[in-house]
């Protein structure tokens, strides 16, 4: 059944909508004021169709990295309007503003990455680098590298092929792609460490993919998917080193490494691309998407080596992919003004001191019962709740015991993200200190009140 929907002009619901919301449960959505309505937003902080302003805890959905409602992108998105509202990028056409958007990624890049594939969204970016480096390998004569490796813990989108490159958990109940891709295990030491040292652990992790790779044969892969630090999986964090030693491993098989960095890049974890700057590793492919517009329009990118750019552009070779909307004009002029923007006021640079003082206020959350790991870094950071601290007992899911923090929270002013057991944080990159604090102090508050209430 529909429900219809009542929107008053100031934006504030006045009952249920038509409208399929994502990742959701639909039938609780049924319920009058089952959903929080964000009418507002600047700076951190966004308000709710209450009156409630809330500091915005997510940033959007990983996303909102320079704040809300800054003039600069929003002007540059009108300008464009007003220039040119829309041109494709099918055949010979283009435009100067994608254009020179692709020249901007390239330079920020890392190594060799200098061509730009553009989509709408991280799924899309992720589902294009597995056409291209098939495409690649059919190129090369070597039609049977089709395999992909990722992990459990994973999230590469929602999408058909970026969910089945997901971790299985997200797609019960639907179809994915048998047999396409393969989940090497977790790189979750607290986790799944069994004793053992995190080198320990490491070698361990080495030596799964090894044995999988030589199952599988290494000439039915075409390559390994990972984000630098796992996101809506559960905001895993590898052993130190892990990344550099799955490239070596990917290399000495011929399979290529892309690096799913539509959370990571832009100035989460301090640096406009996680993957080199922070943990030493050249990918082949880098996906992204999120921080590229800060959320202010839709738009990613799949930036690929030249080596892989070589082959698939030599003569004869007609590439049939794309999006009507790739490269759209108006998402370009968002994405341009958004990296001059976080150039100019050194957006990178400060993260680095303020993500820090984030994590560590956070990882000080830790001498709480409930707590039994916070785990990540700069300002993408994950607690997991526990039943018993010394065993690590996870709680049964009809606890709910990450949504009941959540809610907490949001009563208390700060939006965080439930998922399971783990809160999630991971807000605009430009908090003060004060905010910070304010969002440390107000997670302790609502931790300590539903553990109360247990």
């Amino acid at each position: 059944m529909s429900l219809a929907i009542d929107i008053t002009t100031d934006g504030v619901l006045t009952s249920d909508t038509h409208l399929v919301q994502s990742f959701a449960d639909l039938n609780a959505l049924k319920q009058r004021d089952a959903r929080t309505v964000i009418v507002g937003a600047e700076g951190a902080h966004v308000t709710d169709s209450e009156g409630n302003r809330l500091i915005d805890g997510i940033g959007g959905l990983w996303c909102v990295n320079v704040g809300h409602k800054r003039q600069e992108i929003i002007d540059a998105i009108t300008e464009q309007l007003n220039t040119l509202d829309f041109y494709s990028t099918f055949y010979n056409f283009t435009h100067p503003t994608a254009a020179a958007l692709a020249g901007k990624i390239a330079e920020l890049a890392p190594g060799h990455l200098n061509t730009v594939h553009f989509g709408n969204s991280g799924s899309v970016a992720n589902d294009t680098a597995i056409r291209i480096l098939h495409h690649y390998y059919n190129r090369l004569g070597k039609p049977s590298k089709k395999l992909i490796l990722s992990r459990h813990g994973a999230y590469h989108g929602s999408t058909y092929l970026a969910m089945t490159m997901t971790t299985p958990v997200y797609s019960q109940g639907w179809d994915t792609a048998p047999g396409l891709v393969h989940h090497l295990r977790l790189p979750h030491h607290w986790r799944e460490g069994d004793g053992m040292s995190e080198a320990e652990f490491l070698d361990s992790l080495l030596e799964d993919a090894r044995t999988r790779i030589e199952a599988l044969g290494a000439e039915n892969i075409a390559c390994f998917i990972a984000e630098p630090i796992q996101g809506a999986g559960g905001l895993i964090v590898p052993p130190e080193g892990y990344h550099v030693r799955m490239a070596e491993l990917c290399r000495q098989y011929d399979i290529k490494y892309i690096a799913d960095e539509v959370v990571t890049a832009f100035g989460r974890l301090g640096h406009f691309f996680a993957s080199k700057d922070v943990f030493g590793m050249q990918p082949d492919i880098i996906t992204t998407a999120k921080g590229l517009t800060s959320g202010y329009q839709p738009l990613s990118a799949t930036i690929i080596s030249d080596e892989i750019h070589e082959v698939i552009s030599e003569e004869g070779a007609i590439f049939f992919h794309g999006m009507t909307y790739s490269g759209h004009p108006a998402a370009a002029a968002a994405a341009l003004a958004n990296i001059a923007l976080m150039e100019n006021e050194k957006i990178p640079e400060r993260v680095r001191t303020t993500g820090k003082r984030f994590e560590n206020n956070l990882r000080g959350l830790a001498d709480l019962e409930l707590v039994g790991e916070v785990r990540g870094s700069h300002f993408m950071m994950g607690l997991e709740f526990v039943k018993d601290k010394e065993h690590k007992t996870p709680f049964a899911p009809t606890e709910m015991i990450g949504q009941k923090v959540a809610q907490a929270a949001q009563k208390r002013g700060l939006i965080a993200r439930p998922l399971g057991n783990i809160l999630i944080l991971s807000p605009t990159l430009i908090m003060s200190e004060a905010q910070i604090d304010q969002t440390a102090d107000i997670l302790r508050e609502s931790i300590a009140d539903v553990q109360g209430k247990l």
